[in-house]
């Protein structure tokens, strides 16, 4: 039986005049039947949210850390459906929606923790008798747009830490996993974030820029975050600079792991191997580019084309394989043409086969080049590019010739030298013998180039959702020239 999202606005429930389906990737049943909220449905929102926030952003850190810590443990008693509302609608397999909800619930609580660190500072002042302060005040409406690929994970990110700064959100839901999104505000409403503090928008697929555009331009909104493709990074962009408004955006990737020749092969590997194809390749942080040093090339691809050999592909509701289904095929039919633009300019597939429906196998290419389209498109599916260096400076270079510059990895067994190479690596994080799939919820997440800007993630966050003042306070008479 498929769920029934309803909009929330301004603590009611609103379940709207128009709806939308989502349907199961793998069996095409209906997964959620949804509110397709209207512009005008969408600007109530804003207006509920803008009467929430006085009251809100003035309630103390102890009191909104408190309510955050509640959420966190309200998200968790929701697991269950959380579980199966993924498998639904993104065919997530159990173990990646779990992980979502681990995760997510440590970011509500990390962002519990910053309340009592929204801090500022004394400035000392050339002029005499003046006390000058930087403090940090909440900068009103945030909105925050979420994908479906890490829809807990990052559902929760869109909101937790600008709550926790006091200000009120929107959560734009998105539209392939909007019965996931909803979970999480109504994790959020029982904890206590009633009365427009967190409101929920669903829409329909052919209304999302419509919906997205009035909400931007709300005046009551001051900050706006959104994780995505790098396409439509652009347009949240664009339409955010004409009203003059911050932006934090993440956005594609094209992940390197460098492999390099001294490099612990079997670690590697594995490191590898996850990065390639946890969640079917479909993180924005997937290693999707191997560039591995010619004088081990052959060894390493052996290696792991018999570990991608290992990992099959099967229905997630039934738990027994590590893949599961991409979100449609739409997924399938680009990746299988990135495949075959490769094959054709003369890569080599190591592993891998044609997929059945939306279940695509773990997929390796080795020998791929840069005139490929392979090595520069993000795919966003089970498949990873072997490309072979011819040293440690190639290496780099190869790394460095994309437009993204989101997750980064380097494998050696001198520390020095991984950190030298980390450092000309031109990407927003880089990880040294470790995968390019690595989140924390108090790290500063987020890249560089066409993968956007602006960092999620402890204290940057605050950062983000806080507008820093200058204020002054006179302690004697002031002398004036005039």
């Amino acid at each position: 039986m498929s769920a029934t999202v309803a909009l929330l606005i301004g603590g009611e429930s609103r379940r709207g005049t128009n709806h939308f389906e989502r349907r199961d990737p793998l069996s095409g049943e209906v997964a959620s039947t949804s509110a397709a909220a209207t512009v005008a449905e969408a600007l109530a929102a804003a207006n509920a949210a803008e009467a929430a926030f006085p009251a809100w952003s003035t309630r103390g850190p102890n009191e909104r850390r408190a309510m955050l810590n509640k959420a966190a443990g309200a998200l968790e008693t929701r697991a269950g459906d959380f579980v199966a509302a993924m498998m639904g609608e993104t065919g997530a397999t159990e173990g990646w929606a779990r992980f979502n909800l681990m995760l997510a619930a440590s970011m509500i609580r990390e962002a519990a923790a910053l309340t009592t660190q929204i801090s500022g500072e004394v400035i000392p002042s050339d002029k005499p008798g003046c006390l000058a302060l930087a403090i940090r005040e909440p900068a009103g409406v945030v909105l925050g747009i979420a994908p479906w690929n890490a829809p807990i994970i990052l559902g929760v990110r869109a909101i937790a830490v600008p709550l926790a700064c006091g200000n009120t959100v929107i959560l734009k839901a998105s539209e392939v996993c909007p019965r996931t999104h909803s979970l999480i505000i109504e994790s959020f409403i029982e904890a206590g974030f009633t009365g427009g503090i967190v409101n929920l928008i669903t829409n329909a697929p052919k209304d999302a820029g419509d919906i997205v555009g009035a909400l931007i331009d709300h005046k009551a909104v001051k900050r706006i975050n959104f994780t995505g493709s790098t396409e439509v990074g652009r347009i949240v962009a664009v339409r955010a600079a004409q009203n003059l408004k911050p932006v934090l955006l993440e956005l594609g990737g094209k992940a390197p792991l460098l492999v390099l020749d001294d490099a612990d092969l079997d670690e590697a590997v594995r490191a590898a191997a996850f990065g390639a194809f946890m969640n079917q390749g479909q993180i924005c942080m997937s290693t999707e580019r191997i560039i591995v040093m010619e004088s081990i090339a052959d060894v390493f691809a052996e290696k792991f084309k018999a570990k991608a050999a290992s990992m099959a592909t099967g229905n997630p509701r039934e738990g027994k394989t590590p893949l599961g289904a991409v979100i449609d095929l739409k997924v399938v039919r680009h990746v299988e043409a990135l495949v075959d633009d490769a094959v054709q300019r003369g890569a080599a597939r190591i592993t891998g086969g044609r997929s059945s429906g939306v279940l695509m196998p773990a997929t390796v290419i080795d020998n791929v080049t840069p005139a490929m389209a392979l090595f520069r498109e993000e795919s966003f599916g089970p498949v990873v590019a072997i490309i072979r260096a011819r040293d440690e400076k190639h290496a780099i270079e190869l790394a460095n010739d994309t437009d993204y510059g989101l997750s980064a990895a380097v494998f050696t067994k001198d520390t020095a030298r991984g950190l030298r190479v980390a450092k000309q690596i031109k990407s927003g994080m880089c990880h040294i013998n470790g995968p390019t799939v690595h989140d924390e919820a108090q790290m500063p997440f987020g890249g560089v180039k066409a993968s956007g800007y602006g960092r999620f993630g402890g204290k940057a966050g605050i950062d983000a959702f806080t507008e820093l003042r200058w204020i002054t306070i006179e302690t004697q008479p002031g002398h004036f020239p005039i």
